[in-house]
């Protein structure tokens, strides 16, 4: 692990794994910890799928499997919170999910983003930290990747897009999260100049 004064932001991403592996993957306890040292020394943190879920967990929140899984381009509210020092999400944008789990919010977080889905889909704790459920960062290359080799995931369901659907996305929508991408980086990097 870097040390908290080698680095200004730390964007902790994905994986197929829950963040309640830790007996199967150790290193998960010890990333939790990391996380919660950053947290604690006041660095930027972005958590990103998993990395939300081990922001979560590592701030003492439950991750537990969604009542449905989320794959594919569906839509999120975002949720205006009183707090004028949040980030703001669009009040409705749709984005790019492949998860199972969820996680409860952390004592102290804002509740940002929400689906028809999943209920918390993004989080803000403190200035600095924001976790997200979906993914921003994807790009039709990565999507062709995670259809590629996850296709035995696309089993019919609510809310599980078939691979010609998700395959099918329009540039305009990847153009519209990487933007939000953006912006949400930007918020981030303001908290740590």
């Amino acid at each position: 692990m870097p040390s908290l004064d080698e680095f200004d932001m730390l964007i902790v991403m994905g994986g197929p794994m829950s963040a309640n592996d830790e007996s199967t993957f150790p290193w998960l306890g010890q990333e939790k910890e990391f996380i919660r040292k950053a947290i604690g020394a006041g660095k930027s943190i972005l958590g990103i799928c998993l990395g939300a879920q081990l922001i979560a967990s590592a701030m003492g929140a439950r991750v537990f499997p969604n009542p449905v899984k989320e794959i594919g381009w569906w839509p999120v509210q975002g949720i205006q919170p009183a707090n004028e020092l949040a980030f703001r999400f669009p009040p409705l944008i749709e984005v790019f999910h492949w998860h199972g789990e969820t996680f409860e919010l952390p004592p102290g977080a804002i509740h940002l983003a929400k689906s028809e889905g999943c209920e918390n889909q993004a989080f803000q704790l403190g200035r600095s930290v924001i976790g997200l459920q979906f993914h921003l960062e994807t790009t039709p290359e990565l999507v062709q990747g995670l259809v590629s080799n996850c296709c035995d995931e696309l089993l019919p369901s609510t809310y599980v897009q078939s691979e010609a659907e998700i395959l099918s996305a329009s540039p305009e929508k990847y153009q519209a999260i990487n933007c939000l991408m953006g912006e949400v980086l930007s918020f981030l990097c303001r908290c740590n100049p």
